[in-house]
Formats: C-alpha cells, sequence, structure tokens
C-alpha cells in the first residue's frame, strides 16, 4: 500500500507500458561506478559511471536492427527511487543499476543534443524519444530478470517504468538550455577517475578540450576516486 501510495500520483497519468509485449535484450561489457565526493545536501556522496575503456557496458535491445547503446562518464545516482520506497524489494536505487545507467545516459545525451553536440556518442541515441527511453528502461530490466540476474519483481519493474514515464519525467527531459556542460562531470573529478583508471575519460576529454589524461599522469599522488562497484557481462 505504501509503494502504491507514493506512485499513484505518478502513474495515474502515465501511458501504460506492457511488460507483456517487451521483450529481452543483450548487456555486455562491464559496468564501473565510482565514489568522488561527499556529494550533496542528501550525504549520499557523489557518484560517477565510469565507461570501462577495454569493455564498455553495451546494451543492445531486441531486435537484429538494434543500435547499441554505450554510456559514456556521467554522474548518477542510480535509480532516483524515492526514498520513502527504498526499503521495499526492488526498490533499491542501485538494484536494477546496469538498466539506470543506460536510462541516465539517455537522458544526458538528449540535453547534449537540445544543447546543439552532434558528438557521435550523443547522436547515436537521438532517435529515442521521452517514450521510447522508458521502453529502454522497462527493456533493461526485463532483460536483468529474464537472464536471472535479479529475482522476477513484477510490481517494482511496472512501478518504476511507468515513473519514468510519468510527466514529472518529462520535465527532467526537457531539460534547459545550457545543461549538457551543467551535468557534465566536472575536470577535477575527470583527473581523479582517469588517475585511477587509465583511458577511461579520453573521450568525454577530448569533447571538452581538456587534457585530463596529461595531468593525470602528471601527478603521483593516489587516486581519490574510489571504485564502489563493478559488473561485468
Amino acid at each position: 500500500m505504501l509503494i502504491a501510495a507514493s506512485m499513484a500520483s505518478v502513474l495515474a497519468s502515465c501511458t501504460t507500458i506492457d511488460f507483456g509485449d517487451l521483450q529481452p535484450g543483450t548487456f555486455s561489457g562491464t559496468l564501473i561506478v565510482m565514489w568522488v565526493g561527499e556529494g550533496d545536501r542528501a550525504g549520499d556522496g557523489k557518484f560517477v559511471f565510469v565507461p570501462d575503456p577495454h569493455a564498455p557496458l553495451t546494451f543492445r535491445r531486441p531486435g537484429v536492427n538494434s543500435a547499441p547503446i554505450v554510456p559514456s562518464v556521467m554522474y548518477t545516482d542510480g535509480g532516483s527511487v524515492p526514498k520513502i520506497v527504498q526499503p521495499f524489494k526492488g526498490f533499491n536505487p542501485w538494484g536494477y543499476a546496469p538498466a539506470y545507467m543506460i536510462h541516465d545516459w539517455i537522458f544526458t545525451a538528449h540535453h547534449c543534443l537540445d544543447d546543439g553536440r552532434r558528438d557521435p556518442i550523443y547522436t547515436a541515441v537521438e532517435h529515442i524519444n521521452f517514450h521510447d527511453s522508458a521502453v529502454v528502461l522497462g527493456e533493461a530490466i526485463h532483460t536483468l530478470m529474464t537472464k536471472n540476474l535479479v529475482s522476477e519483481n513484477d510490481v517494482a519493474k511496472q512501478a518504476i517504468t511507468e515513473a519514468v514515464n510519468s510527466p514529472i519525467a518529462a520535465n527532467i527531459w526537457k531539460g534547459h538550455h545550457g545543461q549538457c556542460e551543467d551535468d557534465a562531470v566536472k575536470p577535477k573529478h575527470l583527473r581523479e577517475i582517469e588517475r585511477f583508471l587509465a583511458g577511461s575519460t579520453t573521450d568525454e576529454a577530448k569533447r571538452r578540450n581538456l587534457n585530463i589524461a596529461g595531468a593525470a599522469s602528471s601527478l603521483r599522488r593516489p587516486s581519490h576516486a574510489v571504485e564502489v562497484g563493478r559488473v561485468a557481462f
């Protein structure tokens, strides 16, 4: 009842996504999440999704013509699940982390496209609209469940997918002018990540004309970034 109450206002105005119509896709590569600081006022810490330079996290949607979705370095808080429902099974913000990273990246890329960025890593997902982004999350969660990487949970998968298809999520999708740069991982954090895992921030540094690799290699002290999670497919 608590879950239903917390989601009711969101779900009431959504276009339902039928999980019965969704097919599983394919995950490959490695998911890496690092802690880079204490974070905001919530005190949860600031976390960054970091692409493995040798085996980047990749999601291929069902269908032979599906283009791969390959996230780049970005800040993340996992599933952005309201704290009031996090104690319930299936609603941990990191429970479906691979799926959340794919969904986060679609939003990040969309904001950069809206700001006029035409880097191939952004244009690779420009065909995905807001409703499609929710469907992709559903497919990704469905994939994790189908592959028995997480337990089946009809309530969680439906509620979470519908929540990211809500008017609240649509407003976040719209963003604001300059959001691409506002959301970009700060140079100081890129430097720490690069010091920890060489080559992981190279593409982002090139896009922003930053000499991150050179700066990182010139400093001998240990990285302040801490790897807090790694999942290989």
